[in-house]
């Protein structure tokens, strides 16, 4: 029914499994469900420079599910925020052939056009997954979703004294994390071995590899 993060390290977080679980009734006051126009987003470094664990874990889920819809076929990434969560964990875990399947953002704000698998953001509150036509959806969490889709952390200002006026710079610079980024093994592991597609040979070998090597890249 969920996952739960206990370590040292992170913050202990207990992350259920929408398809697993259903809301009841109770009562007292409703609750107002907020509108996909105001997701907020997520932040995925901390002041310290880490990695926020809320990122991989919500990341390690999320490729799970991308790997389950791939048909173990390569699958290329948008570039920017999309490729530095994703693209380091497809390239060690799919083969290295060229890509015929492509993962586009999808969801509130954006572009329509989606012809093969989208990134969609889950409700925080009701765990709907944003709808759209696309051949497959791979569900992120929707602060993380956000962040991807909108957020850009540059402040650009003029330049020093005697440069052009369209010459810009950081100030301050954005955070920039320590490390490359790593999804969540244990969280990884826990939501692939949930889904159905995990009796398919090829997906099976990589269960079985990551389980075995749980420091292998990516998660390492």
């Amino acid at each position: 029914m969920a996952t739960r993060v206990d370590d040292c390290g992170f913050w202990q977080v207990v992350w259920l499994e929408p398809e697993a679980v259903r809301p009841v009734a109770v009562g007292g006051p409703v609750q107002r469900v907020i509108d996909w126009a105001e997701l907020q987003s997520i932040p995925p470094v901390d002041p310290r420079g880490f990695w926020s664990p809320l990122w991989e874990a919500a990341a390690a889920v999320a490729l799970a599910h991308l790997l389950a819809v791939s048909g173990g076929k390569r699958v290329s990434v948008p570039e920017g925020p999309v490729a530095q969560v994703f693209r380091r964990a497809i390239d060690s875990l799919l083969p290295p052939e060229p890509p015929e399947r492509h993962l586009v953002l999808a969801g509130p704000g954006l572009s329509a056009a989606i012809t093969d698998i989208a990134l969609v953001p889950r409700h925080p509150q009701t765990g709907e997954v944003w709808p759209c036509d696309a051949g497959a959806v791979v569900p992120l969490s929707a602060g993380v979703w956000t962040y991807l889709a909108f957020n850009d952390d540059r402040r650009l200002v003029p330049a020093a004294y005697g440069m052009p006026a369209v010459v810009r710079r950081d100030d301050p610079p954005p955070l920039l994390p320590s490390s490359p980024f790593r999804p969540d093994g244990r969280v990884f592991l826990g939501t692939l071995e949930r889904l159905a597609a995990v009796r398919q040979p090829w997906l099976r070998r990589i269960y079985d590899r990551v389980k075995d090597r749980p420091y292998m890249d990516p998660f390492a």
